[in-house]
This record gives structure tokens, sequence and C-alpha cells, in this order.
């Protein structure tokens, strides 16, 4: 059984995700995977405006792989920091040909009183 990774405040570096936060990660990963670019219907994700989803499909298309569902492997490597108002997250994206890819999904995650929200900042190749 693995230990939880706890979710920390601290500027200075990065750290990993933290379990509390993977689903719904995973949940953002499988929807781009299914051509769901708006990301309507998740919970707790905000939608993606037209112009935002238009690009983050554009770089899907252009980067010439498929999406793969996120496997346990892609948490050894995707990080976040704290920014004094909320955590920056890369989640190393996975494809069918190539395993872990060059993609990263860019999220930012929001404390709130009701839970933690997800803003998809972008998909990009850094």
């Amino acid at each position: 059984m693995s230990v939880p990774v706890p979710i920390l405040k601290d500027e200075v570096r990065e750290h990993r995700i933290p379990s509390e936060w993977r689903p719904k990660l995973r949940d953002i990963a499988d929807a781009f995977m299914e051509g769901n670019f708006h990301l309507r219907d998740l919970v707790r994700v905000e939608p993606l405006d037209d112009d935002t989803a238009a690009r983050v499909a554009r770089n899907i298309v252009a980067y010439g792989c498929t999406l793969a569902a996120l496997p346990d492997e892609s948490w050894h490597t995707s990080v976040c920091q704290w920014q004094l108002e909320y955590w920056d997250v890369l989640v190393d994206l996975f494809t069918v040909e190539e395993g872990r890819s060059d993609l990263v999904l860019h999220v930012k995650v929001i404390e709130r009183a009701d839970g933690f929200h997800f803003k998809v900042h972008f998909v990009y190749v850094p």
C-alpha cells in the first residue's frame, strides 16, 4: 500500500502531485483523450472557452500521437508548486505510441470553501 502524498503550500520547491487531486487530473486527461476539449460536465473543473479548447485540441493533434489514459507512472514525474493563491500543476501526459510523451497538462488548483477547483491553463510541450 502506498503512502498518500499530502497537499503542501511550499512556494520554494516543487512537490509530487497530492493523492487527493489525482482522480480529478485523470478525469481531465480522460476528457481530452475522448475529445471533450471544453471540459464540460466535470465537477469542480472550469470549462474551457472556445478559443482555449480549440488551441488545446490543435496542440494535441499537432503532436501527432494519440493520448492514452494516465498510468500511475505519471505521478512519478508530475509536479506541483504553491503560488501563494493557487498551485501550479504540471502533469506528464502519455500517448498510445510513446508511453510518457513530451506533452504536459498545465492546471491551476484553487482551494475554495467547498473543496479544490481545477482550471486548465493549457496542454503543450515545454
